[in-house]
């Protein structure tokens, strides 16, 4: 990491902070709808994860909690673990008014602290989910501590924005814009929430860290984790780019268009033993 990354993770962390509120009262995350019991969790992920009843799982990077919420009422005993205290504290408050507050529990950490927070081999399941990745500036760190939390023959399940979409062009979506294989950060001036683009905000500056697949891939091999698939996608929960079209409650390319990958997911278990994992 660079002298200045703590910084950059500092003004990160207050573009957050600053954004909980105007997400939780956006219709992009429509909270009264999700009270009234939508959940907006991609069919593919509910599929490849499987039955979490009885299950323990952390939310890695979890924000407002609605989808760690939705694995609770999928069965799952949840933590969500996220940098921004006012989100952590809406995630609560939000488990309390639907009844989960018994089966989830939300804690403000950086998430390379969170075996820390949370205890280590405590869970069945880390799980991380649409945009995460990108706010990361050491991918391999990140890996050791899902690596840290699980517990053997315990499973990490991450589905995100694939790493294509990164450096397609805003507009289209259709042509390389920028360098899939440059790797460093990218500081922008962003204002408003792309929950509500009209927010009046103050702390607009964001860094993010591009990783590519193959990248990810190999951090969470690099820390003991078998992969048990990668998995691409030709769909994705927002309208990313002009080009693409709605189906259902998702979008991608139209049809007698060439696709490109829109999402991708990773399943990796940890060893049936303890003390064999990498480092």
């Amino acid at each position: 990491m660079s002298a200045s990354t703590p910084d950059q993770v500092e003004t990160n962390r207050q573009h957050w902070d600053e954004r909980v509120p105007i997400n939780a009262a956006s219709s992009f995350y429509d909270l009264d709808g999700f009270r009234a019991g939508d959940e907006d969790i991609d069919r593919f992920q509910l599929d490849e994860l499987g039955d979490v009843t009885g299950l323990d799982l952390v939310h890695l990077q979890c924000h407002i909690g609605l989808d760690t919420l939705s694995w609770a009422r999928r069965g799952a005993r949840v933590a969500g673990v996220d940098f921004s205290a006012p989100a952590t504290e809406t995630a609560t408050g939000l488990a309390v008014e639907l009844g989960l507050g018994q089966r989830a529990r939300f804690v403000a950490a950086d998430v390379y602290d969170a075996a820390d927070a949370l205890g280590m081999n405590a869970f069945d399941v880390v799980y991380t989910g649409n945009g995460a990745l990108m706010w990361l500036p050491d991918i391999e760190r990140w890996a050791r501590t899902a690596a840290d939390l699980l517990r053997p023959g315990g499973r990490l399940y991450l589905a995100e924005f694939h790493p294509l979409t990164d450096v397609l062009d805003d507009e289209r979506g259709t042509t390389a814009a920028r360098d899939y294989f440059a790797r460093g950060a990218r500081t922008y001036d962003s204002p408003g929430s792309y929950a509500d683009w009209e927010a009046e905000t103050t702390h607009n500056t964001a860094t993010e860290w591009h990783h590519t697949l193959g990248d990810v891939i190999s951090a969470v091999a690099g820390a003991g984790l078998r992969i048990e698939f990668v998995h691409e996608h030709d769909t994705i929960p927002f309208q990313r780019y002009a080009a693409l079209v709605a189906d259902d409650a998702r979008f991608r390319y139209p049809g007698g268009s060439a696709r490109l990958p829109l999402m991708y997911s990773l399943a990796a278990s940890a060893p049936a033993q303890q003390g064999t994992r990498g480092r």
